[in-house]
């Protein structure tokens, strides 16, 4: 009887630590969230709407802008999107929405192969969140787009256009882009993606 006095009491020690642990958890996630929602809505006020930003000067108190051909530009709305799956944030959609408009032209870009970064990331998380299609056929081109990069002799797409001492880069961030692919075959019902 004692032993299983002391079971008992281990078990619901351990059990009211866990219940314990998740609500601090949940209380950490939330203020988290909140800083991150505060941060991101400073990134959007300091930085021009024809852009996206790429970096913070804290002591300044400045945003450093990159435009949307640049190759972190989905990150910024893609994780806006993320804040907004959390809190509800309608000003924080309103401000993915604002940004993929000026992200949308990036899925015909062929400059170099981060499609998956600039764009699954960003309309990926959109059509993920909204069941939007306008951002699932988005993805759908830019997936297109990136396969014109494919290179069948080297069974690889091309992450940039060649170097002096290289015919055909290859970097591992290309592996961003096989969840583009993979999701769009899936999607589409469409094998050439996931072949490539």
């Amino acid at each position: 009887m004692k032993k299983q006095l002391v079971f008992l009491f281990i078990l619901f020690s351990v059990n009211s630590f866990a219940q314990n642990e998740k609500k601090t958890m949940a209380k950490r996630i939330k203020k988290n969230m909140e800083l991150a929602t505060s941060q991101y809505k400073l990134l959007a006020r300091l930085t021009p709407k024809d852009s996206m930003p790429r970096s913070f000067i804290a002591k300044e108190n400045r945003s450093i802008a990159s435009a949307t051909d640049w190759w972190t530009s989905g990150f910024f709305p893609g994780s806006l999107w993320y804040i907004y799956e959390y809190t509800k944030d309608t000003a924080i959609k309103a401000e993915a929405e604002r940004r993929l408009v000026i992200q949308e032209k990036e899925k015909f870009y062929t400059g170099n192969h981060d499609l998956g970064f600039m764009i699954y990331n960003s309309f990926g998380n959109a059509y993920r969140i909204t069941g939007n299609i306008a951002y699932k056929d988005i993805v759908a081109t830019a997936a297109e787009t990136l396969i014109k990069r494919y290179r069948p002799t080297i069974r690889s797409i091309q992450s940039w256009n060649s170097l002096k001492d290289t015919v055909a880069p290859v970097i591992v961030d290309n592996m961003m882009n096989l969840e583009l692919l993979c999701w769009v075959s899936d999607e589409w019902r469409e094998p050439k993606y996931k072949v490539i």
